[in-house]
């Protein structure tokens, strides 16, 4: 079974994503090619659905964030609103 929906919502680090995405000045398309070097293939498409709590995030890509922005994956475990 695949899970679409916890509590309402489909993700609730894309608020933060997109926070300290832009922060550093970066765009989603930058942000898909840093992915590619750790490995992870999301296009921009992906990531914006990511942002707009359209999609979930898997624990390899939470981690690989945390990576690129030199940050505790805990940093996407609160809820944005």
């Amino acid at each position: 079974m695949k899970i679409t929906k916890y509590n309402e919502f489909r993700n609730i680090s894309g608020n933060k994503l997109s926070e300290l995405r832009k922060a550093n000045k970066m765009s989603q398309q930058e942000l898909a090619e840093k992915l590619q070097l750790e490995g992870i293939d999301l296009t921009s498409k992906e990531i914006s659905k990511i942002e707009n709590n359209k999609r979930l995030v898997q624990d390899f890509e939470l981690f690989a964030f945390a990576k690129i922005f030199g940050v505790s994956a805990d940093e996407f475990n609160t809820e944005n609103k």
